[in-house]
């Protein structure tokens, strides 16, 4: 029978939810353990496909074209396992299922509550995941104890143990033990509060993960045991790590995955733990040490979440080449000002995300030309990819003013525009694509033979698409599109030569969503391994430029 972890957070939030409950679900892989995972979500949306990143950092998209939480990705990364759109669950989409439920007369004219039909509806997206290739479903539920907004999810896991029985649920709770320096000492009375609000719904935590800038002490643990009526080994001190990954590591010190295989009656000798697999991505992040400068030139880089698989992405490369990935911000508003100046010019490598919208585009496009004339190492994703079209456009191909109709309506050469399945252009609508596609790659091309494929699937999220009918003028220019759609013939990658570049790679897709720490993505990679040449001298970087403008970390 499939078992249930419930992971709830309480005094503070973004003390690291996603990530104790994607360790969790690592240090219970290793030991043979088949783990997935969901987010409970407590806001209205439906999902965060509408969202302003600011609001809610990136949207991670799932293989079957799900728009997520980004803790998803920490899940993915984690567990190396794909989820799909059923692994995330928000306020909105389960009111909605449940006003449909409602108009369609499911409810046989029962007055419709918060229980038992919303609390049903939510145990109903739980249920979903156990299977019978899934040991165990670890379930986190956003927010903080004391939400107002997370009491039907509170109700709803407390209600599951009841239904599935004692030792298939065991419920985590995160909290902080600060460190006040006035007196001295770390503070458990937050946690005492934090665990008392959580019984007052009615949930008892078998387990206290207690978040702090330092070990806490066996006394300490003593003491929480005692006043949250948890049992010493239960609870677990989640101190600062070097990186996120050696937090499982930190918390499998700490017993964690042991106190909660206990809870859930699981036989630790038929489970024994092997982290030599992860131990292996620590000490390849420790012994990391080539500096590598990467710019990521992006228009939310003020909520660096807004890029949060990119920049892990760019790390996981990093860890493959035993390079240290320095990543500077760069405002795609502030490129114009910015070339010519030693920030740029200093640069080794640079990533160009996707986005929506005109703000920083003439930016981005100047960004693309910078790399492109400089030999500057160059990944475009989605939307930088588009840019890098309309680089080679206007600039080499000679079709001035060239743009996509999604900035400029008017104008004369869309090389970048809303295409149906025939590949013609439609006026308005254009259905967003996401999800996995196929591509078929062009043989010789650099992105088959980073792939070491012919055909490759990657995610995406997008309504706009290289212009077909101006592919021709831009190959006879000099682009290799060097990866095709397999049914509707879209272009899916774009490059130059290396006779003209060392690496200027553009993808439609969001290869970033799967990437793994032990398993870099190989366009990553491939930037990575080309800035690296260019950080160690094998590539030049550029002459004369005014030094008084210095790079920023």
């Amino acid at each position: 029978m499939t078992k249930f972890v419930f992971v709830t957070g309480g005094v503070s939030s973004s003390l690291g939810k996603g990530l104790t409950a994607s360790s969790l679900g690592r240090l219970l892989k290793c030991r043979g353990l088949r783990v997935t995972m969901i987010k409970l979500d407590p806001y209205i949306n439906v999902d965060p496909g509408t969202m302003n990143p600011y609001e809610h950092g990136e949207v991670f998209v799932t293989e079957d074209g799900g728009e997520t939480d980004l803790d998803l990705g920490h899940y993915e990364r984690f567990i190396d396992r794909d989820l799909h759109r059923d692994s995330n669950a928000t306020t909105g989409s389960i009111y909605s299922q449940v006003i449909a439920k409602e108009r369609r007369g499911d409810y046989l004219g029962r007055t419709v509550q918060v229980i038992p039909h919303v609390t049903d509806e939510i145990k109903e997206r739980v249920r979903r995941l156990a299977s019978d290739d899934v040991d165990i479903v670890i379930v986190e539920v956003g927010g903080t104890v004391g939400d107002i907004e997370i009491l039907p999810f509170l109700e709803a896991i407390r209600q599951f143990r009841h239904d599935v029985g004692r030792d298939n649920v065991c419920y985590l709770h995160l909290t902080l033990v600060p460190f006040l320096g006035a007196a001295g000492e770390q503070k458990t009375k937050p946690t005492q509060h934090s665990v008392t609000q959580l019984r007052g719904y009615g949930i008892q935590p078998d387990v206290i993960v207690c978040r702090s800038a330092e070990s806490i002490s066996d006394g300490l643990k003593r003491k929480i045991s005692l006043l949250c009526d948890v049992a010493v080994e239960g609870v677990i001190s989640a101190l600062d790590a070097p990186s996120i990954y050696d937090i499982p590591l930190v918390l499998h010190d700490q017993g964690l995955d042991t106190v909660v295989c206990r809870t859930l009656a699981i036989d630790e000798s038929a489970h024994p733990v092997d982290l030599s697999g992860w131990q292996r991505v620590v000490d390849q992040i420790a012994g990391a040490n080539r500096p590598v400068r990467i710019g990521l030139v992006g228009k939310y880089i003020n909520l660096p979440d807004a890029y949060l698989s990119v920049v892990e992405s760019l790390r996981h490369a990093g860890f493959d080449r035993g390079a240290r990935v320095e990543i500077d911000w760069i405002q795609a508003e502030e490129v114009g000002d910015l070339i010519g100046t030693a920030r740029m010019a200093q640069l080794d490598g640079m990533v160009i995300p996707g986005g929506f919208g005109e703000r920083g585009i003439e930016g981005k496009i100047a960004a693309a030309r910078f790399s492109r004339e400089n030999q500057i190492p160059c990944l475009g994703l989605c939307l930088g990819l588009q840019v890098m079209v309309i680089d080679y456009a206007r600039h080499v191909g000679g079709l001035e003013g060239a743009n996509s109709r999604e900035f400029d309506p008017a104008t004369r050469y869309p090389v970048i525009d809303l295409m149906d399945d025939q590949q013609n252009v439609v006026d308005k609508g254009g259905t967003m694509r996401l999800g996995n596609y196929a591509a078929r790659l062009q043989p010789g091309s650099k992105v088959a033979a980073a792939y070491d494929d012919e055909v490759v699937y990657e995610r995406h999220r997008h309504r706009y698409e290289v212009n077909p009918r101006f592919r021709s003028p831009l190959e006879e220019a000099g682009l290799i599109c060097s990866g095709i759609e397999a049914q509707r013939g879209l272009v899916e990658f774009v490059e130059l030569p290396g006779e003209v570049h060392p690496y200027w790679v553009g993808t439609q897709a969001h290869p970033e969503f799967k990437s793994r720490p032990d398993r870099p993505h190989p366009l990553f990679r491939e930037l990575v391994a080309a800035a690296l040449e260019r950080a160690e001298g094998r590539l030049p970087h550029l002459p004369d430029i005014d030094t008084d403008v210095t790079a920023a970390s």
